[in-house]
């Protein structure tokens, strides 16, 4: 077999980290196009096809296409956020601190807003790969082909909002989708019209900004606050979801079943400016602990 060809240096960076736990940030259930490879992780950001493998102090990038500034990645990856300073700002009480410790090196993305609001769309009553797989669907029907480097498999970019509102419902249903292609359907052809302008939401506080969220269909608060969690970059933005509430229950009401109303009062006041980010290690504990694949369910107990 030929040798396989050297990778420009335009295609290559190095970023320094340091308590950044790759692995467990790109499969914690905030985005659903990484997939691991032998010694790393490959996905697609933006227009860019992606290769990284992590070690405890470096995160090494390999593209496709060459890349002058690499400024959109670093943002992408959180790079810079000193995680050590958030984690400080948790409550000092044993569940998040166990939660700290069986996953370290957790961190938020700041995600592309359509693309994360388009997937957890398709999240409701859905697991994580089952979400991948319909993403996965979508992405190779409507969205553009991008470079890919050679003997890989091809792949393309996130359909935009403006590419599915032109398409039918049907269409979108042998993604997979079933009830919630509609609900894309119109969320698209509202974002396509300008009636949300994604990048003019992180102007906003973290109530309009929901509100805003939640006048799209199929939108409700536990989607809107993982859109301002995941790509908006509001802190204190905690999804509440069916897993979330029994972990909070379990955690903190000595299993009682105590009402939603209570519970997400107690999430909004009690975890303190970086919320969120305490939810996430909540989550993704839980879900090591239990060894499952959990929903991202939009649904009340």
């Amino acid at each position: 077999m030929p040798a396989e060809s050297p990778v420009p240096p335009a295609c290559r960076h190095v970023f320094t980290v340091l308590n950044y736990d790759l692995g467990a940030t790109l499969s914690s259930g905030q985005v659903f196009r990484w997939h691991p490879v032998a010694n790393g992780w490959e996905g697609v950001v933006g227009r860019h096809w992606v290769r990284l493998v992590a070690d405890d102090s470096e995160i090494r990038v390999t593209t496709a296409a060459p890349v002058r500034n690499w400024t959109w990645l670093k943002r992408y990856l959180q790079i810079e956020v000193d995680l050590d300073a958030v984690i400080a700002t948790f409550p000092p009480e044993e569940p998040l601190r166990e939660a700290v410790r069986a996953c370290a090196g957790l961190r938020l993305l700041r995600q592309d807003v359509w693309e994360c609001l388009a997937s957890f769309i398709l999240s409701s009553t859905k697991q994580i790969v089952q979400i991948q797989q319909i993403v996965a669907r979508m992405c190779e029907r409507f969205g553009e082909p991008v470079d890919v480097p050679p003997g890989c498999a091809p792949t393309r970019s996130f359909p935009t909002a403006e590419r599915l509102a032109h398409l039918r419902e049907a269409d979108l249903r042998k993604c997979g989708m079933g009830f919630r292609a509609p609900y894309l359907l119109e969320s698209a052809r509202l974002v396509a019209a300008g009636a949300i302008v994604p990048p003019r939401l992180a102007s906003l506080e973290l109530e309009p900004a929901r509100a805003a969220l939640m006048t799209l269909p199929g939108v409700g608060r536990k989607i809107a606050d993982c859109v301002l969690l995941f790509a908006v970059g509001q802190p204190r933005a905690f999804p509440v979801d069916v897993w979330i509430l029994k972990t909070l229950r379990e955690l903190y009401f000595s299993g009682r079943a105590v009402p939603l109303r209570q519970l997400v009062q107690f999430a909004e006041t009690h975890f303190g400016p970086h919320g969120g980010y305490a939810q996430q290690y909540l989550f993704h504990h839980a879900r090591l602990r239990s060894g499952r694949q959990p929903t991202r369910s939009n649904h009340k107990p």
